[in-house]
């Protein structure tokens, strides 16, 4: 058997990771997951209960179809709370068929605390943990693994090695150990992306999904039916890391960036760009931009014209993406809000927006018309900001709406601050925005069309 050491039990992991190894077994392997508690919150219970079995929905639309299909996941063999058993936390350390580390411990989790001490376990951090599991299983003689964080964090692999090579440093671990760990252990940068809802929001829902699935099942967890693990090739991981579609789709590939890249500014920036937009349109969810013939075809437009040809070479490839991305969109399940994905919109739209914008910028010299409306369309949402309370809102056409983002943005606009200078405002954006021909020109028309209760679709 290949073993995996799961650090972390939630949602994701079990509507993704662990769906992409029960589906391979189902195909003739032979993989067990055994999930290990990173921390003390949560309890196992529910998985001791249900033998380590549960059952995954998968929830979408496919050719604009609406599919609901559902998935019994065997793949977990065991279960670990290293705060009660201790000893079985270092005994998986020094199993010799244990060959894959896969984490998911939030974006916080990979981080190093010089205060960790070597004889603590409870409160150090999920690297610190794992430094010491690591240690063990060298002190056991046994050889190295795969580690494959999926924490949303730019380059997940190499940080978590930069936290574990600083324990081994401030704990004064043998030399010996810091090279077994640099010459044994393959540290795979990952990229992933399926959304998950994880648990039924109303007992209606439970009570539907349990009729579905023929008994009631505390765990199940509620996905949509698009997956991708991308998964930096390293060493041998061809022998563990099955390519190709398994529930989900898994790339071994040495540019983890172009996916890194593809996802943040094709599904992330189209969804940014669409959101004021929508909002301001009267649209709730972004089904119902969808469902809005403008709305779609203003976000279509963006990135067949804006978006799709800057991310690489190979357009079909990524223009493969977008279409799939758009069918994501069309999910009639997800019931994503877009006030939701609103959150923090400024560093939002300068992370996944205003690349795309440079780029089609220096290639014909001029701005980009959607982009540009979908900047607008923010630019007017927060300059209607009204603080009351030590909240932030803004009337809508159709209603009033809470905005959520950075305090000094929000204060910034209630107080009545210019949109140009805010453009101008190089600690926000990292340049003057205005320096860009025609930028806040085509922003101040646009904000003035608004005004007049005019749409810019």
């Amino acid at each position: 058997m290949i073993k995996i050491a799961q650090f972390g039990e939630g949602n994701f992991l079990r509507t993704f990771v662990d769906a992409y190894f029960d589906t391979l077994n189902k195909e003739g392997a032979d993989y067990g997951v055994t999930l290990i508690k990173p921390i003390t919150f949560g309890t196992l219970a529910p998985f001791k209960a249900q033998n380590n079995r549960y059952h995954i929905v998968l929830r979408g639309a496919e050719n604009g179809e609406a599919v609901e299909k559902v998935y019994e996941i065997n793949a977990v063999k065991d279960t670990i709370d290293p705060f009660e058993d201790e000893q079985a936390f270092w005994a998986m350390a020094r199993d010799p068929e244990l060959k894959i580390i896969v984490s998911n411990t939030t974006e916080a989790g990979i981080c190093y605390h010089d205060t960790d001490a070597f004889d603590g376990f409870e409160n150090i951090t999920y690297p610190a943990k794992l430094t010491k599991f690591l240690y063990e299983r060298f002190q056991a003689g046994q050889g190295g693994v795969y580690l494959l964080p999926v924490e949303l964090i730019d380059n997940n692999a190499d940080e978590l090695y930069k936290c574990v090579d600083k324990y081994i440093s401030l704990w004064n671990l043998p030399a010996a150990f810091k090279a077994w760990n640099d010459e044994n252990n393959f540290y795979c940068n990952t990229l992933v992306d399926r959304i998950v809802s994880g648990r039924p929001k109303t007992k209606e829902d439970a009570d539907y999904l349990n009729e579905k699935i023929g008994e009631v099942d505390v765990l199940v967890s509620i996905g949509e039916p698009f997956g991708l693990w991308a998964v930096e090739k390293k060493g041998d991981i061809e022998k563990y890391i099955k390519e190709g579609v398994h529930n989900i789709e898994v790339v071994l590939t040495t540019d983890i960036g172009y996916y890194k890249k593809r996802k943040v500014r094709v599904l992330n920036g189209s969804h940014t760009n669409i959101v004021p937009a929508g909002l301001w349109e009267g649209a709730v969810t972004v089904y119902d931009c969808m469902k809005s013939e403008k709305l779609c075809s203003f976000l279509l437009e963006t990135l067949n014209k804006e978006i799709v040809p800057f991310v690489s070479a190979d357009v079909a490839a990524t223009q493969v993406f977008a279409d799939s991305v758009l069918d994501r969109f069309s999910n009639p399940y997800l019931n994503h809000q877009l006030i939701s994905i609103a959150l923090n919109s400024i560093s939002k739209w300068k992370a996944r927006d205003l690349p795309s914008f440079k780029d089609y910028y220096a290639k014909y010299g001029e701005i980009p018309a959607n982009l540009t409306k979908g900047f607008s369309y923010l630019m007017k949402i927060y300059s209607a900001l009204e603080e009351r309370e030590g909240k932030y809102f803004v009337q809508l056409p159709s209603r009033e709406v809470e905005i959520q983002d950075d305090l000094p943005y929000l204060t910034y606009f209630a107080g009545g601050g210019s949109v140009k200078a805010f453009m101008q405002d190089v600690a926000v954006w990292g340049e003057d925005l205005t320096a860009y021909k025609g930028f806040y020109e085509a922003v101040e028309s646009n904000l003035a069309r608004l005004a007049k209760g005019e749409s810019l679709l």
